[in-house]
């Protein structure tokens, strides 16, 4: 199941990537929903599809990195 869960969000962000979107909304909002699957915030997605840090990362590694976050206490 999870290994489902992970190929369908690799391909959504490879749409996403590849610039097959509407617009910015909907790019948005399928990133949020991406996101939401994988248990991360929708901004930590977003930024590492469109502003990463140091080179564009592909789509599996991308999600990868959504997947390593976990949430801290304050």
């Amino acid at each position: 199941m999870v290994k489902r869960t992970r190929e369908a969000a690799v391909a959504l962000v490879q749409r996403i990537m590849d610039g097959d979107y509407a617009d910015e909304a909907e790019a948005e909002r399928l990133l949020e929903t991406v996101a939401g699957a994988l248990g991360c915030p929708p901004g930590r997605l977003i930024d590492l599809v469109f502003w990463p840090d140091g080179p564009e990362p592909a789509a599996a590694e991308a999600v990868g990195r959504a997947l390593e976050y976990r949430p801290f206490a304050l």
